[in-house]
């Protein structure tokens, strides 16, 4: 019963830390990334489509993303779709390409991306704590109903607070190597 909970809440961490992750990877850096768009919503025959679902994404340089699209007549809408967006790019379309420059960062750009990924990291840390919340309560009916003792229930605490404090290191690990990346000239 208690490895039950302890499985649940560590995999429910993981999937927290494993979207950080993937959050961060769409904020941009000095550098090309085709992280940086793949998610990207594209109004495509009405429904919202990921840019990576309708195009190929490169960086053949490392200040330049070439987005080329499957169908050629998806050329204007993905060029929409990517001036909408909050990646601050501008895209040029020859046609059958869309290049995106990527220009290097300001100062001022970087601390406001900093402050960003320090939000997005409490926003995991909260997640994960609310994951341990939710496994201690489970822990309390448990113990509650008899299906435990009042020993397995402190030992289970012990290790759920054990498994919060890794994840929540983990979170911390994860932003610090993309505070480097961002400030990183």
């Amino acid at each position: 019963m208690l490895k039950e909970v302890e499985r649940d809440a560590e995999e429910r961490m993981e999937k927290a830390t494993k979207a950080l992750r993937e959050d961060l990877q769409t904020i941009r850096t000095g550098r090309a990334a085709p992280a940086l768009i793949e998610h990207l919503p594209v109004n495509y025959y009405g429904m919202p489509t990921p840019l990576q679902a309708l195009a190929t994404i490169s960086a053949p340089e490392p200040q330049l993303l070439a987005v080329r699209p499957f169908d050629p007549s998806t050329l204007s809408i993905i060029e929409k779709a990517i001036l909408k967006s909050d990646v601050g790019l501008t895209p040029n379309n020859d046609g059958k390409i869309i290049r995106l420059n990527i220009p290097p960062l300001t100062e001022e750009r970087r601390h406001k991306l900093l402050k960003i990924v320090h939000k997005r990291m409490e926003e995991a840390r909260v997640a994960v704590r609310n994951i341990r919340r939710d496994a201690l309560h489970d822990l309390r009916d448990m113990e509650k109903e008899k299906m435990i003792t009042e020993d397995d229930l402190k030992w289970g605490q012990d290790d759920i607070q054990e498994l919060t404090d890794k994840y929540i290191d983990k979170i911390a690990a994860i932003g610090q190597a993309k505070e480097d990346e961002i400030m990183e000239i």
